[in-house]
């Protein structure tokens, strides 16, 4: 389409084809009164002007719906042309077979095959009104300085879809709290910002900064970077020069193939000593200055290989250090096993308690150790709250001791003994199983029916600051055996487990201390 427009000055312009002449209503919906579609006319729709229609354009979307006429009609097209102030042809009406006054939605501009018409072409019809002129020179005068678009500085970016990169880092401006500089929301792409991690060993799942150094955690490996410095190293691994223009710099692997899994919120850390959980290897991690240590392997290997194999996507791992004990505290929550929540003493190097209670989540904060539920946050360790007692729920308090002395020699566990405080009693007393012979178990009585089917009852006999009790066989006749029922002394067998337990009474006061725990047994045989 030509155009032929006088200038006032011997200036430059700019002269534009205008796309969209006026915003167009996001949403107008007629009723009958309003808006009709006659099927003689074909694909022309008639609008009240009780409607804004100035607003409406070619290219807008309109659908027609006959269901509140109580018909089952409908029909939907876009503006293909403006016949008249009220009138609008569109582009897929085939001729329907009903009339009436239907309900018409005005939608926005989607179709832009054909540029719109002004509004004005329609009263006065100049195609001029389909353009518009930009002035180059300021104020219009006569060589005055050239407005220009100036320099652009752009990167062309192939794939305009997002894109997240779970093995990179990016990081924004300088933050100076002293200067008043916050550039945190600043991510130039004219600069180097971003570091990634080998993506075969997962995703990066967890960032934790030491002194100089940044510790990333992915799924399958823990690396190390330098922050603010780059170093180059030896071959002994010496560094030779560092320089500070570089945020994040070089990445080295620590020696092991572990990481954390998807599961960051195993992550503990005191001092120097760092707690995490590898759930696809079933280890307990230490990372140290002396690098990774599986502590799972100190005595508890076949347990957390069993039971953190089921932790999967649904289950948790929860791990926080105890300042009050010195000790990381582990919490496995798993969707079809029980909640075990233990902890991890460095002073003995191995697990030394389970606890009863799960927790939401862990920390310690001055000297106090804190967990949370669903009811609030628990601040355990309590002179106003007695021992035992987790949620505002009591329990007893259980250790188990294990006998294996020269477990390859049968022996006759005749007696069990311990140093502590009286309100001890013994839970439960076992011994492995030999297939030669059934051996014996003892179990304290809970009932009277219990003393009758030949349970010994439990009464610890105290002698110089000990407490002893003989261990009668109450298993019945084995082949072989010339006595037996209760005249025969002692359980045999190659090893044994003893269980002793308290009972909470209430009131912080009553702590119940057990130092030691020892048996006597001769050398047996079957």
């Amino acid at each position: 389409m030509a155009a032929i427009i006088e200038l006032k000055y011997y200036n430059s312009f700019w002269l534009k084809k205008i796309q969209c002449i006026a915003d167009v209503l996001p949403s107008a919906t007629t009723g009958g009164a309003v808006g009709s579609f006659a099927s003689q006319n074909g694909a022309e729709i008639t609008v009240s002007n009780t409607l804004t229609v100035t607003q409406m354009n070619v290219g807008q979307k309109v659908s027609i719906d006959y269901t509140a006429a109580g018909q089952d009609e409908s029909y939907e097209g876009f503006i293909i042309k403006r016949n008249s102030d009220t009138v609008f042809t569109l582009n897929t009406v085939p001729n329907p077979t009903i009339s009436g006054n239907p309900d018409i939605n005005f939608g926005p501009i989607e179709d832009f095959t054909n540029i719109p018409q002004s509004y004005r072409s329609l009263i006065d019809p100049e195609p001029n009104s389909d353009w518009y002129i930009e002035e180059a020179r300021i104020r219009g005068g006569y060589n005055n300085t050239t407005v220009d678009f100036g320099v652009k500085a752009y990167a062309v970016d192939d794939v305009k879809a997002g894109e997240i990169r779970t093995n990179a880092m990016i990081y924004s401006g300088i933050y100076n709290s002293k200067t008043g500089t916050n550039n945190t929301n600043q991510f130039s792409v004219a600069e180097d910002i971003t570091r990634a991690v080998n993506i075969a060993n997962g995703a990066i799942q967890k960032l934790y900064t030491e002194d100089t150094n940044l510790i990333i955690f992915q799924e399958r490996k823990v690396s190390r970077a330098l922050i603010d410095k780059d170093a180059i190293y030896t071959q002994e691994g010496q560094a030779l020069t560092a320089a500070s223009n570089v945020v994040i710099g070089g990445i080295s692997a620590y020696n092991g193939e572990f990481g954390i899994s998807r599961n960051p919120e195993s992550f503990a850390v005191y001092g120097y000593q760092k707690y995490f959980v590898d759930t696809d290897k079933g280890a307990v991690l230490r990372l140290s200055l002396d690098g990774i240590t599986e502590i799972s392997n100190y005595g508890m290997y076949d347990y957390f290989r069993d039971n953190l194999g089921d932790v999967g996507s649904r289950g948790l791992v929860l791990g926080g250090f105890d300042i009050h004990n010195k000790c990381y505290t582990l919490s496995i929550q798993t969707p079809r096993k029980t909640a075990n929540t233990l902890s991890f003493d460095e002073r003995v190097n191995g697990w030394t308690s389970r606890y009863s209670y799960v927790p939401n989540n862990m920390f310690s904060i001055r000297n106090n150790f804190y967990t949370t539920k669903a009811t609030g946050i628990y601040r355990h360790y309590s002179k106003t709250v007695s021992r035992a007692q987790f949620y505002n729920a009591k329990y007893n308090s259980t250790i188990t001791s294990i006998f294996n002395t020269n477990p390859s020699v049968s022996k006759n566990f005749k007696t069990i003994n311990y140093e502590g405080q009286g309100d001890w009693s013994l839970s439960s007393f076992s011994t492995g199983q030999d297939r030669a012979m059934p051996v014996g178990v003892f179990v304290m009585p809970t009932s009277l029916s219990q003393m009758d089917n030949q349970y010994l009852q439990n009464q610890f006999k105290q002698k110089e600051d000990k407490y002893f009790s003989n261990l009668i066989n109450t298993s019945l006749s084995s082949q072989g055996e010339v006595v037996f029922g209760n005249s025969i002394s002692g359980v045999k067998g190659f090893t044994a487990t003893a269980v002793f337990l308290t009972k909470n009474n209430g009131g912080y006061s009553n702590n119940s201390e057990l130092f030691a725990v020892s048996t006597e047994f001769v050398e047996s045989s079957y």
